[in-house]
């Protein structure tokens, strides 16, 4: 028999027990090594999001939208593996003995959730002050490209009076917009192959109205330079261009291109001048504009010597367009149109060869000379040499050479004694 004051502690005890869950504290103790792994895993996923933290802080000095776009992906990363870990202790512990369960983690929620939502102002407003200042930086630059486009505008009119296009003159102006170009001899041989070019393009119709008239092409190429072996019947042509050059080139030596003029005080900067005035100007409008200037004058003399009257009698059945030049008019029609723009490349080439100190030198080459490489160059590119021959010989000169300091420019020839490999 027990007292009857121990048995009613006893069964007070007893429906305590009953009653009231197992405390917290008594749970944990049962699996403490899960506790214990817990706890670790938050520390650590505290240590990163702290090293994110920093690394997103270091972004912004220098300022690097990358790396901070990197790092806040970290962050969020972190702090969305912390809210995984709360979640998954809630899950598998039991909750706290407290009055009123619910309300204290609910409380604890929404304390979470305040936490974050300030965390995001923040945010917004650190994006929306970057917007600002994006959308200020860009109505800077679209100011400073209306300035650009102002100035080129200026720059492309300043640069067409001086006959220089917008595509050409890259280089031609410098930031303040003065005109810098250079004169070097990579402008005069860019010249030099505009004239080659020039000679041969004027050759083609030539020829042309010659075949259309009954020309017999052979005997007017054998009477230009007789006694040629071409290595085909087509090369023939490079007699025409060699007539047309010839011609062309008479007098290039001269300071004022055997033309006559009034003003003989001519400098330097006057020839470039004139060849920045013409260069981007259409031949035609150039003596339209100024029928009886130098180079009005040029193309007149040069016309009459390049068309000979038979030939032009057999072109147009008169020599009405010869009589109108030699009155001292430019005729619109689209056969001198076409020897204006030969005209005017060699007027342009002589205008720079005078721009020089000194100024740049002609030289020709004769018939029956030895190939040298040094100061011809074949119009024939694919060529082997005869094997009854030593060396190559000058046929024709196509195109002169020219002297530019202490370099040179090659003349243009058409050999004899060599095969043309297809």
């Amino acid at each position: 028999m027990q007292p009857s004051g121990a048995k009613d502690t006893q069964l007070r005890e007893s429906n305590s027990q009953k009653v009231h869950p197992q405390p917290m504290e008594e749970a944990a103790n049962q699996n403490p090594e899960a506790v214990e792994a817990m706890v670790s895993r938050i520390f650590t996923n505290i240590s990163s999001l702290k090293s994110a933290y920093i690394q997103l802080q270091s972004a912004h000095t220098p300022y690097d939208p990358d790396k901070i776009q990197a790092a806040d992906k970290l962050v969020i990363s972190e702090l969305k593996t912390l809210s995984e870990l709360k979640h998954f202790y809630r899950e598998h512990n039991p909750k706290p003995v407290c009055v009123s369960p619910q309300d204290s983690r609910l409380a604890a929620e929404i304390q979470e959730q305040q936490s974050l939502l300030k965390t995001y102002e923040v945010m917004v407003k650190k994006f929306q002050s970057e917007i600002q200042n994006k959308d200020s930086e860009i109505g800077q630059l679209q100011h400073q490209i209306q300035e650009a486009n102002q100035k080129r505008v200026k720059l492309e009119k300043n640069l067409k009076l001086r006959g220089l296009s917008a595509k050409e003159s890259e280089n031609a102006v410098d930031e303040n917009g003065l005109f810098v170009m250079d004169l070097t001899p990579e402008l005069f041989r860019s010249a030099v192959e505009a004239a080659y070019r020039a000679i041969h393009d004027f050759s083609k119709p030539l020829i042309n109205m010659m075949k259309v008239a009954g020309w017999d092409l052979d005997a007017a190429a054998n009477s230009i330079e007789p006694d040629i072996a071409y290595a085909k019947r087509a090369h023939k042509k490079y007699a025409f261009e060699s007539h047309i050059c010839q011609r062309m080139f008479t007098g290039f030596q001269d300071e004022f291109f055997s033309v006559k003029h009034e003003n003989s005080a001519v400098t330097k900067d006057s020839f470039f001048h004139q060849y920045l005035a013409l260069r981007e100007m259409d031949p035609l409008d150039a003596v339209g504009q100024s029928p009886d200037s130098l180079f009005g004058n040029f193309c007149r003399s040069k016309y009459i010597v390049v068309v000979h009257q038979k030939m032009e009698a057999s072109f147009f059945g008169n020599l009405d367009q010869r009589n109108y030049v030699m009155g001292g008019g430019h005729p619109r029609t689209a056969f001198y149109q076409a020897f204006l723009k030969l005209a005017k490349s060699i007027w342009l080439l002589h205008r720079l060869a005078y721009s020089f100190d000194p100024p740049v030198r002609v030289f020709q080459v004769k018939k029956g000379s030895e190939f040298s490489e040094v100061y011809m160059e074949s119009v024939l590119k694919n060529f082997i040499v005869d094997e009854n021959e030593e060396k190559p010989k000058v046929g024709l000169m196509v195109m002169p050479g020219f002297y530019i300091g202490g370099s040179v420019i090659q003349c243009q020839v058409y050999l004899t004694g060599v095969k043309v490999t297809e």
